[in-house]
């Protein structure tokens, strides 16, 4: 066998294998979402397998309104959309000062936060319960808010670190040399600079977020105030008996804004995740 026929069958048996694992990734999400416009007669008449005849849309019809879905859905924009945006605000400013300022005790946070990855989300629960008990802040989106939020900081400081490090200081210095102050700094120079690292950041997050049960659970009992996971959770006891095709359209309003999320971001997250692997 030649050099190119080994390279060639080398080749193809890549690409089969990569389209096998294409297929076993794609499948369940194809299925998922066939079955979510099947009629009633066709769960109980046809296989799991088969292809929807037609679009019942009534299924996402009953998710969204007798299934909650529209509450649990806000619930979960609302809480989601204002942790990234404390996240990123708060996370890019910290990540400056421990990386591009001097101030004393900056190695000892800078160990704080790299510590507050390691800990654990089961060990906090009970102490972060008392504590918003205290507060009277259970069943209330502001301490899911607030616990997204510090949840995340520690992560996305340790992304946005490794980008920000490949940073020259001699840009920052001739601009503060220009006249910048510190916030036009970060705002107009810096931020610009690390959009690749934000976008990750943000996508991580939000998948993070979006996806959360544990602690919406433990924090949330109100059904007003669910979440769109514990929404999923107890859905099918709304119906008080298993309407397949709401159960799949509701889990496709949960996972379509993620995918498309992704698919017009994923590009950005890559070059921010590479950058700072390789520059940091």
């Amino acid at each position: 066998m030649t050099y190119k026929t080994k390279k060639l069958t080398r080749s193809i048996v890549t690409k089969l294998i990569i389209g096998i694992l294409v297929i076993i990734d794609i499948y369940p999400l194809f299925w998922m979402l066939t079955a979510s416009f099947k009629t009633p007669d066709e769960f109980v008449s046809k296989p799991a397998y088969a292809l929807n005849a037609g679009f019942y849309i009534q299924n996402y019809i009953d998710a969204w309104t007798r299934g909650k879905m529209a509450i649990f859905f806000k619930n979960s924009l609302i809480c989601t959309v204002l942790s990234l945006v404390l996240i990123i605000v708060l996370s890019m400013t910290t990540t400056f000062a421990l990386t591009k300022m001097r101030w004393k005790g900056r190695e000892f946070f800078n160990r704080y936060f790299a510590f507050g990855i390691m800990i654990p989300v089961a060990t906090s629960l009970i102490p972060l319960f008392q504590i918003f008990q205290r507060m009277h802040l259970i069943n209330t989106r502001s301490c899911l808010i607030l616990v997204y939020t510090a949840s995340a900081l520690s992560f996305s400081i340790y992304l946005l670190q490794g980008y920000m490090r490949s940073f020259p200081d001699e840009i920052l210095e001739a601009a503060v040399i220009d006249g910048c102050g510190i916030y036009t700094l970060l705002y107009h120079i810096v931020v610009p600079l690390t959009k690749n690292a934000i976008i990750t950041v943000l996508v991580i997050q939000f998948f993070f977020k979006w996806n959360d049960l544990l602690y919406s659970m433990t924090f949330v009992s109100s059904t007003e105030l669910k979440t769109i996971q514990t929404g999923l959770l107890y859905f099918e006891t709304e119906f008080g008996a298993t309407n397949w095709g709401a159960i799949f359209a509701s889990v496709s309003i949960c996972v379509v804004p993620m995918l498309v999320m992704y698919l017009f971001l994923n590009k950005k997250v890559i070059e921010g995740m590479t950058t700072g692997a390789v520059k940091g």
